[in-house]
């Protein structure tokens, strides 16, 4: 069983745009690509988990999820940098029901879940790293760690949500740098720990 990363996408790899309905709207945040190659070799797993509802809203078409995704590997390959799968919830919202009918969707962990029977992951020993609040529920429904970035949406979210929030991140970071060194930092303290 590996302990794995799971990385929010926009907001937290790339620039947070709305909807990315055309690849141009695709940007690497500075810093990410070396970020993620730095989990790489840290032998920890990386795994995108993100929701795209826009496609079940009609602001694109499907093919642009893949197409977006194919660019981001593309960008994080340049900078030696890779990705162990992207688990992506297309469904939108369902009426009243906060997140929609799906499991995948986000605070639910359905794709943290198919992560972990595709990839053999542990998700006790794992990372949710995200701009939202949702990333963090997420993490606490899986029983992994949580860190809130404050690019995308973080910091608002931090200030409006954050003091009333019910769930609160282990750890809040600047951006996705300084949350790998916060999660490599707890790596090798839980390491210490266990050689005691």
């Amino acid at each position: 069983m590996h302990a794995a990363v799971f990385l929010d996408r926009d907001g937290t790899i790339n620039e947070e745009m709305g909807y990315i309905n055309h690849l141009d709207r695709f940007v690497l945040l500075p810093g990410a690509a070396e970020a993620i190659r730095r989990i790489n070799e840290s032998g920890l797993k990386t795994v995108v988990v993100t929701n795209q509802s826009g496609a079940a809203r009609g602001y694109f078409p499907l093919e642009i999820i893949e197409q977006v995704h194919e660019k981001m590997c593309r960008l994080l390959r340049e900078e030696g940098a890779t990705l162990d799968g992207i688990y992506t919830c297309v469904h939108a919202p369902a009426g009243k029901e906060q997140h929609g009918g799906c499991e995948c969707r986000k605070p639910r962990i359905g794709m943290m879940l198919q992560a972990a029977r595709e990839l053999q992951l542990d998700l006790e020993s794992s990372y949710v790293v995200g701009d939202r609040f949702k990333d963090v529920e997420m993490a606490r429904n899986g029983g992994a760690k949580a860190v809130l970035v404050l690019t995308g949406y973080g910091k608002g979210e931090l200030g409006l949500l954050g003091p009333t929030s019910n769930v609160q991140a282990d750890f809040v970071a600047a951006d996705l740098s300084e949350a790998v060194d916060w999660i490599l930092a707890d790596m090798m303290r839980k390491q210490a720990e266990q050689e005691r």
